[in-house]
């Protein structure tokens, strides 16, 4: 696989921090937003990269789509926009935050702009990118692309998602990871305190993109474990399965993005690999 890096010595940059409900960090160019910034706070992002971009002369999504070419489906790639002048948005925040500002630059398709993350707390998507405590990596280290992971409201996935029951309970329900069965299951009417309770999904950083595993107990069990037993992370399958698309249907389903769950539940539910892929900074 041929190395994506790309070298930032060479080239002049603008550098946009998006401090999310922070302290914000001293920077040229920086932005106050709220922990998980509003749609409205992220119309900034439009204003900035019409500025660094104000025309794309690639091929939409739309025309992405329809070309017979698929080669957007293999291995992640540089984004093809070549600008005089990178642009590269630091958002300062939590991993919620970073999946929203991921979200508005894949709605305008402006995903050309390069990420950098600075986790003002712990971080899944951190550890996952292998980001160090120093920030200078934010500013001076390449960019890897990466696939970037959506579901059908939408929204994108900055590391990780989850598809549960909405009450915590075993999951009635059943999930694909594109041709493969992960869990077709009917919940009891004990809660067991271990049993099938839905599936979590990984960004990867290659294709095909997703990589999703069964979910094995409840972190919030209720009962009588509830009172026994100590909060506790979800045990996870270590059987993986990978893949392009996740979809879910089933009865009460939570779905839950970054930390960050949808504010009712739904009876069915879809991730899958976006057109353009993510120019991210990470290890």
């Amino acid at each position: 696989m041929p190395d994506t890096s790309v070298a930032l010595e060479s080239m002049p940059m603008r550098h946009v921090i998006l401090n999310c409900g922070v302290p914000p960090l001293q920077a040229a160019e920086s932005h106050s937003l709220s922990a998980i910034p509003t749609r409205t706070e992220l119309k900034i992002i439009n204003t900035i990269c019409k500025e660094v971009l104000p025309e794309d002369p690639t091929p939409s999504l739309d025309e992405i789509a329809a070309s017979p070419n698929v080669a957007h489906l293999g291995a992640p790639g540089p984004a093809p926009q070549l600008i005089d002048d990178p642009l590269r948005l630091i958002v300062h925040g939590t991993d919620a935050a970073l999946a929203a500002v991921l979200t508005r630059l894949m709605r305008i398709d402006a995903l050309w702009a390069e990420v950098a993350f600075i986790p003002s707390e712990e971080s899944t998507v951190a550890q996952a990118w292998g980001l160090p405590k120093e920030k200078e990596f934010a500013f001076e280290a390449p960019v890897k692309p990466k696939p970037l992971i959506r579901d059908d409201a939408g929204q994108a996935v900055a590391h990780s998602a989850t598809i549960s029951d909405w009450d915590g309970r075993e999951i009635t329900g059943e999930i694909i990871v594109d041709d493969t069965v992960l869990l077709h299951h009917s919940a009891r009417t004990r809660n067991p305190r271990k049993g099938q309770y839905g599936a979590r999904l990984i960004s990867t950083f290659d294709a095909p993109g997703i990589e999703g595993n069964r979910i094995l107990s409840s972190e919030h069990p209720g009962g009588f474990w509830q009172k026994v037993l100590p909060v506790a992370p979800s045990l996870i399958d270590a059987t993986a399965h990978q893949g392009r698309a996740m979809q879910a249907g089933g009865v009460n389903l939570r779905i839950t993005i970054d930390g960050q769950s949808r504010k009712r539940p739904v009876e069915r539910a879809t991730f899958y690999r976006h057109l353009r892929d993510l120019q991210a900074v990470r290890a």
